[in-house]
C-alpha cells in the first residue's frame, strides 16, 4: 500500500485490531495511535517523496521484572516488553544504501557496501544499523536497503532499552524482507546484541534484545549464553485489578559509568576467587562455607553482592513460576524480597560518589507510603540513578501518578501494559 491507502486504513478503522494488540483499548491511546502513525506516514512522504509502496513496523520497549543485576553472570531474568514502542515507516529499495530519519534526530545514512566497524561512530544510531546490516551479509543475507521514518516512545534514560527496541526494529526490517523472516525472534535479538556490543563499542547483555524481539513475559535462563532457554508467558495485570508503573526519578546518569561497572567486576572477582568465571558457576553452599577466607582476597561489598546475586537468581525463577500460576500475593512478596535485596546487598540505589542524590530511595518511600502493603515497589534495572517500578491496584492509581509527577516533574510516571507480541510487521486487517 502506499502513504494515501495506509492513512484511509487507519481512518477506516482497519488497525484497531492490532492497535488493540499492540496498545491496549483505551479510547484515548488509541486515538493517540491513529494520529502517531499518521503523523509518522506523513512525516515520511515528505522525507522520501518517490516511493509508491510503503511497510509499518513496531518493536516495544522492556521493563525488567526479575533478576536485578543476574544476566552478567549468567543468572535467570524476568521481563516483559510493555506497550511503548518505536514504529517505522519504510519502502524498500534496491540501492545498497539505508537512508533512516528518526523524529528528532538527524538523518542517518549507511552505504552497504561498507560494513566494517567504524570506531568513530561508537555510540550512534548509525552504527547500530551498519552492525545489524553486518551481522545478516555475514549470514549470507542480501541485504538490499531501505529508507525509513521512526518515531519512539520509547523514551532514552527513561529505564525501558530504548536502544534494545531500535536494535529490534532494524533487524525486523531486514529479517522480514532480506531474509524471509527467517532469523526469527532469538537471532534477531543476538544481531542487536552483537550490533550493541561490536560496532556500537557498548558491552551489554542480551536480556533487552530479547525481551523486546520475543514480547510478552520472558522468563530467560542465561546458564548458556549462546542458547539461552527461554519461556514466554503471558499474565494480564489488569484483569488482577493492577497496573505497572514506572516513574524516572531524573537523576543524572553523568559519571555513573564506574558504579555500572563494579557490580560484575565484583561478583566475578568472587567467582574468580572460588575458581570459576561467573558466578552461576559458583555452588551457592561453598560460597557462604568461604565467606571468612574471602573477607581477606575481596571487599565486603563484593561479598554481599554475590549474596544478592545467588537469592535474585532464585527469585527471577520464582516470580515466573508465582505467575505462571496465578499467585499474585506471592509474586509481590518476592518483588518486595527482591527490592529490598537491591537495597541491602547488591546497594544499586543511589550512588557512593554522590550521596546526596537519592532519588531512588525517596521514590521507593513515597511509594511505600501510598501503597501502604498493596503492590510492590522496586528499583528498576540498572540503578544508581534513573526508574523505580510499582505495581500498582487500580484504585490507587491516580493517586500514585499524582504523587509521583509532583514528586518529579508531569509526565515521569508511565502506566504501563505488558504487550504480548514482539518486534512485528504492522498489517492491516482484510476488507
Amino acid at each position: 500500500m502506499n502513504v494515501v491507502e495506509w492513512k484511509k486504513r487507519i481512518a477506516d478503522g482497519k488497525l484497531e485490531q492490532t492497535f488493540r494488540l499492540l496498545y491496549g483499548n483505551e479510547p484515548v491511546e488509541l486515538e493517540k495511535q491513529r494520529k502517531r502513525y499518521i503523523d509518522a506516514l506523513n512525516a515520511f512522504s515528505e522525507l522520501y517523496p518517490k516511493h509508491q509502496e510503503v511497510f509499518l513496523f513496531s518493536a516495544p520497549g522492556r521493563t525488567e521484572i526479575g533478576g536485578n543485576h543476574t544476566d552478567h553472570q549468567h543468572g535467570c531474568v524476568l521481563a516483559a516488553a510493555v506497550n511503548l514502542d518505536v514504529i517505522a515507516v519504510v519502502a524498500f529499495h534496491n540501492e545498497k544504501i539505508i537512508r533512516l530519519k528518526s523524529k528528532g534526530y538527524p538523518e542517518d545514512f549507511v552505504d552497504l557496501n561498507d560494513l566494517k566497524v567504524h570506531t568513530e561512530e561508537f555510540g550512534t544510531s548509525k552504527a547500530l544499523i551498519r552492525g545489524i546490516a553486518a551481522k545478516f551479509s555475514d549470514m549470507g543475507v542480501l541485504v538490499s536497503g531501505f529508507d525509513a521514518y521512526t518515531t519512539s516512545e520509547v523514551l532514552s534514560g527513561s529505564g525501558l532499552s530504548s536502544s534494545a527496541a531500535f536494535e529490534v526494529l532494524v533487524g525486523t526490517i531486514i529479517d522480514i524482507h532480506d531474509n524471509h523472516g527467517n532469523a526469527g525472534a532469538i537471532e534477531i535479538a543476538k544481531i542487536g546484541q552483537y550490533a550493541e556490543n561490536v560496532y556500537f563499542g557498548k558491552k551489554s547483555g542480551l536480556m533487552d534484545q530479547m525481551v523486546s524481539s520475543v514480547g510478552g513475559f520472558v522468563w530467560i535462563d542465561f546458564i548458556d549464553i549462546e542458547h539461552p532457554k527461554i519461556h514466554k508467558q503471558n499474565f494480564d495485570f489488569a484483569e488482577a485489578g493492577y497496573c505497572l508503573c514506572i516513574t524516572d526519578t531524573k537523576g543524572s546518569h553523568a559519571d555513573l559509568t564506574p558504579d555500572y561497572i563494579a557490580v560484575p567486576t565484583e561478583m566475578k572477582e568472587i567467582a574468580a576467587a572460588l575458581g570459576k568465571d561467573v558466578l552461576r558457576e559458583v555452588d551457592e553452599t561453598a560460597f557462604y562455607d568461604a565467606i571468612p577466607k574471602l573477607k581477606e582476597r575481596c571487599s565486603d561489598r563484593a561479598i554481599l553482592r554475590a549474596a544478592h546475586f545467588f537469592g535474585e537468581n532464585r527469585r527471577a525463577t520464582q516470580e515466573a513460576a508465582a505467575l505462571e500460576d496465578g499467585r499474585v500475593e506471592d509474586f509481590f512478596h518476592l518483588v518486595r524480597a527482591s527490592g529490598d535485596s537491591s537495597a541491602n546487598l547488591l546497594q544499586n540505589l543511589y550512588s557512593c560518589a554522590n550521596p546526596h542524590e537519592q532519588g531512588i530511595p525517596l521514590g521507593i518511600l513515597m511509594s511505600k507510603r501510598i501503597l501502604q502493603d498493596k503492590g510492590a515497589v522496586r528499583v528498576h534495572g540498572g540503578g544508581f540513578a534513573g526508574t523505580i517500578q510499582a505495581f500498582v491496584p487500580m484504585e490507587y492509581i491516580s493517586q500514585y501518578a499524582e504523587e509521583m509527577n509532583r514528586l518529579y516533574g508531569e509526565g515521569s510516571c508511565y502506566i504501563l501494559r505488558i504487550r504480548s507480541v514482539g518486534g512485528i510487521a504492522v498489517t492491516a486487517e482484510s476488507e
